[in-house]
């Protein structure tokens, strides 16, 4: 039994789903696993991870509009330490996951035909996010 780790970094834009699959894929590659188990845990609170579409845009678009909808921005909230995105991007992270697991099975990750790795950025403002990656197995 082998482990391997590190720390990505995942720039973003502003909000939206941001898919860094092919950079999970090349560092599982470089690793050289036959089969194991895949670990991603994002350390924020405000941003989150998600194995979603990634064919169709617009799938992608109504599940931002989707969380714009469910936890929208107001004055509404107590915590704004930060913004009128603050606590909506708390709320929004609360209902997605900050941890995701992907096994490795012949050396590949087995995501779905359709599937890709995204980082749910929910701030407005550029982040530069960290995500811890564990890597166990043969």
């Amino acid at each position: 039994m082998r482990q391997a780790t590190t720390l990505l970094t995942i720039d973003t834009p502003g909000p939206g789903l941001h898919e860094w699959t092919d950079r999970l894929v090349d560092w599982v590659s470089a690793q050289r696993f036959e089969a194991g188990l895949l670990t991603l845990f994002c350390r924020h609170t405000s941003a989150s991870l998600l194995i979603q579409e990634n064919a169709a845009p617009a799938a992608r678009r109504d599940v931002e509009r989707y969380f714009a909808r469910l936890a929208p921005e107001s004055d509404g909230y107590e915590h704004g330490d930060e913004g009128p995105d603050d606590m909506p991007a708390h709320l929004r992270t609360a209902l997605t996951q900050t941890h995701l697991s992907i096994p490795l099975i012949g050396g590949l990750l087995m995501l779905g035909t359709w599937q890709g790795v995204y980082l749910f950025e929910h701030r407005r403002r550029p982040h530069r996010r960290s995500i811890a990656v564990h890597l166990i197995g043969d």
